[in-house]
């Protein structure tokens, strides 16, 4: 992923924040450590990562400082729930009196799994039978693995007919790494991975070669097309999109979080015109008639539901809640709610329990452990 960072920003004829050297050097100092393995990282501090059930290899850090004598959880982007590609976050820590959690979608509540992958499943099958292509752009890591699975498995129950699905290069590679350490992954698919049913690698997955998009892809009809980036901020899922736009049997579906600011964003909101520079520079203007969803149930991250049940399932419980990563609303709505779990006195909070949310420069003195 950082590689390819490094080529997409010099095709774009810009200068990356690093280079292949920066790259190889960082590898160099990095030391990989396995989930639930105690290490040693500064006098008197460990620290241990557990399973975040975010993308593959994600992790919480239990630090623990002193000889015990305070313990922090660090969730880090976690997912409360199984999905098809992961389990979800581990809960259970040997000590815990500080835990800062993020609150991305603490204003949210998102679509079951379940309801997502219907909608996904329905609005791919009226497209099929309107004889249009379906273009889904990715995050290259688990949410393009996390759509391969929802089409293989809805082929194989006979809810889409086994059409060619075109998967970009990217998308191909980064799940490449996630067979190679099946140990990680949802324990169904684990099992699936080691008898030999890589659902990874059905057939009617194809490989796109290259970086160019490829007008005889869409004229493959129909098809599904999955490809990078997400959020439509560069890639080859910009160039399909050029490609299909205008053909009103088309569709264009998000299934990540389309940030302010983003293509992904504008065409979400209404935008329905995309300008574009011809190979002779000439500006070109592009309708968008292909039709436009989007599906909210894929995140990687726990919704509002998912990040209470956390607070009630943690265990031990902490004495300090710092809530952090989440706009100033999403933070406010999730402390009035985590206000009434700690007060819950079946779930035994201390009852000196405090939740901070901290802005840039503030400071939080942790008293230690009595």
């Amino acid at each position: 992923m950082l590689r390819d960072y490094i080529e997409v920003t010099q095709r774009e004829g810009k200068s990356p924040l690093y280079t292949e050297k920066d790259l190889l050097t960082m590898i160099l100092h990095t030391i990989p450590l396995e989930y639930n393995e105690v290490t040693d990282v500064a006098p008197d501090v460990k620290i241990t990562f557990y399973n975040a059930g975010h993308i593959l290899g994600s992790a919480m850090v239990h630090i623990h400082v002193g000889a015990g004598l305070h313990n922090v959880v660090y969730t880090g982007d976690f997912k409360y729930s199984n999905t098809r590609l992961l389990e979800k976050a581990n809960d259970k820590f040997p000590r815990v009196e500080t835990l800062i959690m993020e609150s991305t979608y603490g204003a949210t509540k998102q679509q079951s799994r379940r309801e997502a992958e219907e909608m996904l499943i329905n609005i791919i099958k009226k497209t099929i039978e309107k004889g249009g292509n379906v273009l889904i752009p990715v995050f290259a890591v688990g949410r393009g693995q996390e759509i391969m699975l929802v089409l293989n498995d809805a082929i194989e129950k006979k809810l889409i007919p086994p059409i060619n699905i075109y998967i970009e290069g990217l998308v191909s590679e980064v799940t490449a790494v996630h067979t190679q350490y099946p140990e990680y992954l949802n324990r169904e698919l684990k099992d699936r991975i080691y008898r030999g049913e890589n659902p990874f690698t059905a057939e009617y997955f194809n490989i796109i070669e290259g970086h160019v998009a490829r007008p005889d892809i869409v004229e493959d009809r129909p098809a599904l097309i999955i490809a990078t980036s997400g959020m439509l901020t560069g890639g080859p899922a910009v160039e399909y999109l050029k490609l299909m736009a205008s053909d009103p049997r088309n569709t264009l579906i998000f299934v990540g979080y389309q940030a302010e600011g983003t293509l992904g964003r504008r065409i979400k909101d209404g935008l329905r015109e995309l300008q574009t520079i011809t190979p002779d520079n000439r500006i070109e203007v592009i309708k968008i008639n292909m039709e436009v969803f989007s599906i909210e149930g894929f995140s990687g991250h726990s919704d509002q539901d998912e990040l209470l049940k956390f607070l009630r399932g943690i265990n031990p419980k902490p004495r300090n809640i710092i809530l952090n990563h989440g706009e100033p609303t999403a933070t406010a709505t999730l402390v009035a709610l985590a206000k009434r779990v700690i007060h819950n006195s079946k779930l035994g909070y201390p009852a000196n329990t405090r939740i901070y949310t901290p802005v840039v420069l503030d400071s939080l003195n942790l008293t230690a452990r009595k």
